[in-house]
């Protein structure tokens, strides 16, 4: 072999030397790097060891799990504020039902409890205001004996008291048989009504203010018609005084009985809380 083949055959083994030096060099971190990995079966008797506290946060688990239903408890507040909120929607609705009773207040009984009751304290020396005599119940009758051979004008009777006072009435029957009258048990022989309340200030105001004026060569009512026990009894001798009676459908002239009935103890009190209260009464009341 020439020096050439020499030189190219030793540079070949010293590049095969270094390469076996550095695929050595590459391999030997990989022993250490396997090693720990080696070490890691050492350390699983310390997981064994560490095992025992794993089943004591086992047995400790059992009150931490508790708590973890708190969240559960914490839902119920939120369905408690939902039932919280629900309430205000039956308050609106029950707040609509409420509307109807923002009605105007009857102007003689603003004026009772205004102007009247004071008046009366005053005049009587009454020590509490609820002495004083107010209106208990207004009661309207009409006689309807006529009635019990035509039905028709019973109708027609029973509409005009419904239209004037503003309620249904009530058809009255005989208690017994007269045979004078030619009356049976049972027959229709009226019809009334009993007024409260509103619808007794309403008719009151009605009456005094509106029907009464309209009276032909009207004077004034009697003064003397009370019982003694505070009650006044008007008779009205047509039902065509009151606005809401229209003539032409009037099927017959009747007249009725208004009954005042008051909580006055003598009669001088309910006719002066009458007199307060519009009644016009004729001049030989001043006398």
């Amino acid at each position: 072999m020439s020096d050439k083949d020499l030189e190219q055959t030793k540079a070949a083994v010293a590049e095969e030397e270094i390469a076996v030096g550095v695929t050595a060099e590459t391999e030997a971190p990989a022993e250490p790097e396997k090693k720990p990995a080696k070490k890691a079966p050492a350390k699983k008797p310390a997981a064994k060891a560490d095992a025992p506290d794993a089943a004591d946060a086992a047995d400790s688990a059992p009150t931490e799990e508790k708590p973890a239903k708190k969240p559960a408890a914490k839902k119920a507040p939120a369905k408690k504020a939902e039932a919280s909120e629900a309430p205000p929607a039956k308050a609106d609705k029950a707040a609509k039902p409420a509307a109807p009773a923002e009605k105007a207040v009857n102007r003689m009984k603003v004026r009772y409890q205004s102007e009247i009751v004071p008046a009366l304290v005053q005049m009587f020396g009454y020590k509490n205001i609820n002495m004083a005599p107010k209106l208990d119940k207004i009661v309207v009758n009409m006689g309807l004996g006529d009635t019990r051979e035509n039905p028709k004008l019973l109708e027609a009777a029973v509409r005009d008291l419904s239209i004037i006072v503003g309620q249904k009435p009530v058809v009255t029957k005989a208690r017994k048989s007269i045979a004078n009258f030619k009356l049976r048990e049972g027959m229709n022989v009226g019809a009334k009504v009993t007024l409260h309340g509103n619808r007794m200030y309403d008719f009151a105001d009605k009456l005094l203010n509106i029907a009464l004026p309209r009276v032909r060569d009207f004077r004034g009512v009697s003064p003397a018609s009370f019982d003694g026990r505070g009650n006044y009894a008007l008779g009205i001798k047509e039902q065509l005084i009151f606005p809401e009676i229209e003539y032409d459908k009037v099927e017959k002239i009747r007249g009725m009985d208004v009954i005042f009935v008051t909580t006055a103890r003598t009669d001088e009190e309910a006719r002066e809380l009458l007199r307060l209260l519009g009644m016009p009464f004729a001049a030989a009341d001043n006398s």
